[in-house]
């Protein structure tokens, strides 16, 4: 008959406490709340103008910045999961929340609660950003500038209003994302209402070209965001200044010195007198057939009044008083024109 020791550290296997090191190797070791920001990670390399309202512990936070470099132990806020997960995310935000409006005499723990903040949503900041994305601007620079906008809406939340911190939150970094294409992502500055235009276009264009099933023309986009298409049109002209190239730029990566200037034509000086040519047309197409004949053979011909008027059997004096008739016809018609 075997009998089992009541000592917890000797079991059945006689290992003298091996009962107690395999629970103790089964236990999982969870982080401590205070090292949420102990983990280093890298300096982004696009790091947005930070106001008074972002420039928080910079030194201290510099891994909130980017999210797909860090490792985040904590878990951030989702959409998903059962209802009771969600009330203890949003419980746990607002506990923090109302910590950093009471908090004003200890910097360090101020920096800790704002990045548990931001940590807490980086999967929103990603969300949001993902919205934006094929817009011309790389993904990882508008997750930062979604961040920049959290940080914003951080600081300015009030928690006594009652309301939830993601519908304050999300407009904030929505506008923050906006505003970083109106005013920063342009290489030429364009009025704005065109760069609001352009976002509208590049919003509505998939949908619309999916619901239509065939290529948008300038009035469809039109008549869906109520403007004319003559607006459509200037849009699309601006939104060719978005990103510009440089005339420095290499061509390709032969190895050649070539360069986008290289292969720029010059002006050309005929392109001058096209206007020119253009409004004389149907103004010598008003002269009489036989003044029209004198001013081909003078200025396309090269031809001398002397050998016009042998050409036409009149004298040279002649040739003389209709050629300055006709000029003077010209004359006040480019005038008038003009």
């Amino acid at each position: 008959m075997h009998t089992v020791s009541e000592d917890p550290g000797h079991d059945a296997a006689g290992g003298c406490g091996l009962g107690n090191q395999r629970r103790s190797a089964g236990r999982s070791k969870c982080p401590a709340p205070g090292r949420l920001a102990s983990r280093p990670a890298p300096q982004p390399a696009f790091a947005p103008a930070l106001g008074s309202a972002e420039r928080y512990c910079h030194s201290r936070c510099r891994s909130a910045w980017r999210p797909s470099m860090t490792a985040v132990s904590e878990r951030p806020i989702t959409t998903d999961g059962d209802g009771s997960q969600r009330r203890m995310d949003k419980a746990l935000v607002r506990d923090l929340l109302v910590e950093l409006k009471t908090l004003s005499t200890d910097p360090q723990r101020r920096c800790a609660v704002r990045e548990d903040l931001v940590r807490l949503h980086l999967s929103l900041a990603d969300h949001l950003a993902r919205r934006f994305r094929n817009r011309g601007e790389p993904l990882d620079d508008l997750v930062q500038v979604a961040i920049v906008g959290l940080l914003k809406a951080i600081e300015g939340f009030d928690p006594k209003r009652g309301v939830d911190f993601s519908s304050y939150a999300i407009p904030t970094m929505v506008g923050e994302i906006k505003r970083h294409f109106r005013d920063k992502g342009w290489s030429v500055r364009v009025p704005r209402r065109l760069k609001e235009m352009k976002l509208d276009i590049t919003k509505a264009s998939g949908a619309l070209t999916q619901d239509l099933g065939r290529t948008l023309t300038d009035a469809d986009l039109a008549d869906h965001l109520g403007v004319s298409e003559d607006e459509i049109r200037e849009c699309q002209v601006s939104a060719r200044a978005y990103s510009a190239l440089s005339l420095s730029a290499p061509l390709g990566e032969d190895g050649t010195d070539s360069t986008l200037a290289d292969v720029i034509g010059g002006a050309d000086r005929g392109m001058e007198a096209v206007e020119d040519r253009e409004s004389l047309r149907p103004l010598i197409e008003e002269l009489p057939p036989r003044q029209r004949r004198i001013i081909a053979m003078r200025f396309y011909g090269n031809m001398t009044q002397s050998q016009i008027a042998e050409r036409l059997g009149i004298s040279q004096m002649h040739v003389s008083r209709l050629l300055a008739r006709s000029l003077s016809h010209l004359r006040k018609g480019m005038l008038i024109g003009a």
